[in-house]
């Protein structure tokens, strides 16, 4: 049996055909080496710090746990597809440079996505909720008041945007 496969995904919008994928290689390696796509950071490796989180198909993944060949046929979005374009941020990515919501910058892709998915599922939250929704990802820099602080502003720009 061979330890490569062929697979095919959607990252941030662009379809990636890759040949003979090691089939013990993560998802997070594949992004990051593969495809080039650095902004997804790796922390700890077990899952635990959430700096790998992507969005697999709509839902919060950490890349460090799954397996490229896992991803084979589905959509993922990683922080350099959240903004809009090129030349705009996503209401969330401006959030958090107006609420200082990222200091060193390591935690905040993972942040970034797991809150893209948090607020899309729900548009109004709590303090609370929003600390309970990034509790899966470690910040050693900014004691995460900046961070609840942008997410509660990124849902109110986003409920006012059009």
């Amino acid at each position: 049996m061979s330890s490569k496969r062929t697979i095919a995904v959607t990252v941030n919008g662009t379809r990636y055909e890759r040949k003979d994928v090691e089939v013990r290689l993560t998802l997070a390696d594949f992004l990051r080496h593969e495809l080039g796509l650095t902004g997804t950071h790796l922390g700890c490796e077990h899952g635990v710090c959430g700096a790998c989180t992507i969005l697999l198909d709509g839902k919060s993944a950490r890349s460090c746990l799954l397996l490229a060949v896992q991803a084979d046929g589905h959509k993922i979005l990683t922080i350099e597809g959240i903004a809009p374009s090129a030349d705009k941020m996503h209401p969330l990515q401006e959030a958090f440079r107006d609420n200082h919501g990222l200091q060193c910058g390591f935690c905040t892709p993972g942040m970034l996505t797991t809150l893209i998915e948090f607020l899309r599922d729900n548009p109004d939250p709590t303090e609370q909720e929003v600390r309970i929704a990034i509790s899966g990802n470690l910040c050693r820099c900014t004691g995460y008041q900046g961070i609840v602080a942008a997410a509660l502003d990124a849902a109110k720009r986003m409920r006012a945007a059009p």
